[in-house]
């Protein structure tokens, strides 16, 4: 099937999406950190996803491979740069390397070209 013949995929009111993270389906990924896919290409590959983080939980050292976005919806998360708020965007580019703290849990868009490398 040609790209350009899929429907665009749309989201109404994506800010109040963590108010209804309850109705979503959840997969676990790491301790504490859950993800609800919204696309993914293949294993490797552009993907898209919702991330949940318990108060408390990480996500260990890893490299990113390609462009990562993530916009905080909710709560906050910390890494070697800093603490990232509910409304924050940050793009990671390829070459960089961190770890990740959310003290008192959020709720994350990610959007990634190419899956990161954990190096722990």
């Amino acid at each position: 099937m040609r790209i350009g013949a899929l429907p665009p995929i749309v989201i109404n009111d994506f800010i109040a999406l963590a108010g209804r993270a309850e109705g979503l389906r959840w997969e676990p990924f790491l301790d504490g950190v859950d993800r609800h896919w919204i696309y993914r290409a293949d294993e490797d590959g552009p993907a898209c996803v919702l991330i949940r983080f318990q108060p408390g939980s990480r996500v260990p050292l890893h490299e990113h491979v390609g462009y990562e976005h993530i916009f905080v919806l909710s709560g906050s998360q910390s890494d070697k740069n800093g603490t990232l708020k509910a409304g924050s965007m940050v793009i990671n580019l390829p070459g960089t390397r961190h770890s990740i703290v959310s003290e008192e849990g959020c709720f994350v868009l990610a959007i990634y070209e190419k899956k990161v490398r954990f190096l722990e």
